[in-house]
C-alpha cells in the first residue's frame, strides 16, 4: 500500500504516539493527532488526509460518530479504534474496519486496506 496522510483521533497520548511511529515505519504520514471531538470535528472539516483512525470514545465520554458521520460523507475513509468497546457502532459504520488496541504494528496494515476498499 502506498504511504498515505493520515489523522489520529485517541486521547491517550502514549497510545497515540506509538500509533504514530507504527504508521510512520510503515511508510505512512501522520498529518494531526486529535484529543478530543471537539479538536477532531474541526480538524475533520479542515480535509487534507487519505484517512482517519478514531478512537471510539474518548476520555471525556463522547463518542466520535460525528466524526465518523463527517468522513463518511465527505467518502473519507476511516477506521475504528476501540480498547473493547461493547456497544456496536451505529448501522451507518458497521462496516467500519476495526483496529483493536492495544495495537501491534502486524493489525494496522491490514486494517488500512480494509479501510481503502483493499
Amino acid at each position: 500500500m502506498p504511504g498515505r496522510s493520515i489523522l489520529i483521533v485517541e486521547d491517550e497520548p502514549l497510545i497515540a504516539m506509538m500509533l504514530e511511529d507504527f504508521l510512520e515505519s510503515l511508510g505512512h504520514d501522520v498529518v494531526a493527532t486529535c484529543e478530543s471531538l471537539e479538536d477532531a470535528l474541526v480538524r475533520v472539516r479542515a480535509g487534507g488526509f487519505d484517512l482517519a483512525i478514531i478512537d471510539v470514545q474518548l476520555k471525556d465520554g463522547k463518542r466520535v460518530w460525528p466524526v465518523a458521520d463527517i468522513l463518511k460523507q465527505d467518502g473519507t475513509p476511516f477506521i475504528l479504534a476501540t480498547g473493547g468497546h461493547v456497544e456496536p457502532p451505529p448501522p451507518e459504520h458497521a462496516g467500519a474496519p476495526v483496529l483493536a488496541k492495544p495495537y501491534t504494528i502486524e493489525a494496522i496494515e491490514p486494517a488500512l486496506e480494509r479501510a481503502c476498499g483493499g
